[in-house]
């Protein structure tokens, strides 16, 4: 996915990176009808124009934001899988494993929520 090339270069710590890069790979391969995109310095997939998930990465964690609706639905999930969020995005730590399967249901949510979305936000 060469559209994230130049924000996965700017992740100094090769490990994080390695991960970051896992994850994407892994969205594109699970969702290949979600497009990848950068929008405001930020690594994202959208389906028909409009968000579905994206991601940033911090010096503790990586977040992922699902949009608030995402972060509401599957708060009880979030925690269980031992991260904790906002009301925007959750943060997994670095030394934490990545929770693919959660992450498939925030984003299967998305796409399903949003099929009918028209704008790029919910309203």
């Amino acid at each position: 996915m060469e559209v994230f090339e130049p924000f996965l270069a700017g992740i100094d710590n090769p490990d994080h990176r390695d991960r970051v890069e896992e994850v994407f790979n892994w969205v594109k391969t699970r969702f290949p009808n979600l497009m990848p995109k950068i929008a405001w310095n930020q690594p994202m997939f959208t389906d028909h124009d409009t968000f579905i998930i994206g991601f940033s990465v911090a010096k503790q964690h990586m977040a992922v934001a699902p949009e608030e609706a995402g972060i509401h639905r599957f708060s009880e999930e979030i925690v269980q899988a031992g991260y904790d969020h906002t009301k925007g995005l959750m943060r997994i730590r670095w030394d934490r494993q990545v929770d693919f399967a959660l992450l498939e249901r925030m984003i299967e949510f998305n796409i399903l929520d949003k099929q009918d979305c028209s704008t790029f936000w919910r309203k």
